[in-house]
């Protein structure tokens, strides 16, 4: 291993630990002046255990049920280093004005752990209760058909807390949207299909149906897992076909792209993908792409609609700050030419089952092929 390498890893876990300490130092004198506490080292084992739980639990295969609470855990990193900043400013300002510091410590203090309490309640809320997002397009090319109704879920990363009620949830929101085709754009699982394969999710999954089919392609996720073939194999069991770089006609209607995510670095592009298979160029093109980090270079190859996730809207306020600068749309729709381009917030979630500035979801989309372009959107 390169110095270099090792040298950002002692510096990231040294400033890890400090953040660390920072929190549980914190929350250590708010229950020790509000509880009397006094069983200090206990108190800093267990927050040595939450802090580097999701790392043991995926490096040890028997402590592997600790990477759940590693994942709530990093919720409460990010509002933590959010909320405590402010506390302890209030303190201090209290301080000031005459207020005695225990009494500051232990009203701050309750204060913050309530709306620790709200946001977790309410992130919680809008992870496991989805909402349909519904779209309508038009596509200025002939079809066998007048309309196509499409539900589109992305990000699901079922596994262990994105699970079982969850997969059913999934099941039951598309039946409400009655669709033609169904489209799964990446993250299907998260990383391993291990618990997927353990709680049986694909008897679920395989209650999902569409007349046109249900068509995936491959997340970073499925990557990071690298058990692809499995995965592969997951989803035939339950007729859920993963384009890997390919392009087929479905229903005599209209072409499918799916790519392989933007993690392979050998995968084709859009033009290499339609120049191998000679498209019509009167018949409307829909792609899947898990990142959608090529809305250009879909447009300039004649795509009329895709299809992404990944982003999930930065899942937890503010990160949706950062996902906005990185992709040109990180959520909801674009048009940009002829192409229309949506980006779903995702149905599950990455780390701590929360969402805040975000909802799970699934994409109902609507195209009328007709001769004048519009939009409407009724999410």
């Amino acid at each position: 291993m390169k110095v270099g390498r090792v040298l950002s890893i002692v510096a990231f876990f040294s400033l890890y630990n400090i953040l660390m300490f920072y929190l549980g130092w914190n929350a250590l004198i708010w229950v020790k002046v509000a509880f009397s506490f006094k069983h200090d080292a206990l108190y800093w084992l267990a927050i040595v255990i939450f802090s580097y739980a999701y790392i043991l639990g995926r490096m040890v295969k028997w402590l592997s049920s600790l990477s759940i609470l590693g994942s709530i855990w990093f919720g409460f990193i990010q509002y933590g280093l959010l909320l405590f900043p402010v506390a302890n400013f209030a303190v201090w300002l209290l301080g000031l004005s005459g207020v005695e510091n225990e009494i500051a410590i232990v009203w701050v203090g309750t204060v913050t752990a309530t709306l620790l309490t709200g946001i977790f309640a309410f992130g919680l809320y809008n992870a496991y209760s989805p909402v349909i997002r519904k779209h309508e397009v038009s596509i200025p090319k002939k079809n066998k058909v007048e309309k196509l109704h499409i539900a589109v879920a992305s990000d699901m990363h079922f596994g262990k807390l994105s699970g079982v009620a969850h997969a059913k949830r999934l099941v039951k929101t598309i039946e409400h949207i009655k669709p033609d085709i169904i489209l799964l754009p990446g993250d299907i699982i998260d990383d391993e299909p291990e618990y997927f394969q353990k709680k049986n999710m694909g008897a679920i999954m395989k209650q999902l149906h569409a007349p046109l089919g249900i068509y995936g392609v491959l997340g970073n996720h499925e990557y990071y897992g690298r058990e692809i073939p499995e995965f592969l194999n997951e989803m035939k069991k339950v007729d859920i076909r993963i384009l890997m770089d390919e392009v087929i006609k479905v229903g005599d209607s209209f072409y499918l792209l799916g790519r392989k995510d933007k993690t392979d670095s050998r995968r084709k592009s859009f033009k290499q993908l339609i120049k191998e298979v000679e498209l019509d160029s009167s018949i409307p093109l829909i792609a899947m792409d898990h990142q959608p980090a090529e809305l250009k270079e879909a447009q300039e190859s004649g795509v009329d609609l895709i299809v992404s996730g990944h982003t999930h809207r930065g899942q937890m306020a503010p990160n949706h700050l950062i996902t906005s600068r990185l992709f040109e749309l990180d959520w909801g729709y674009l048009k940009k030419g002829q192409l229309h381009a949506f980006v779903s917030s995702g149905f599950g979630f990455w780390g701590p089952p929360l969402r805040i500035g975000s909802r799970s979801e699934v994409m109902q989309i609507i195209i009328k092929f007709e001769e004048k372009e519009g939009f409407s959107n009724h999410g």
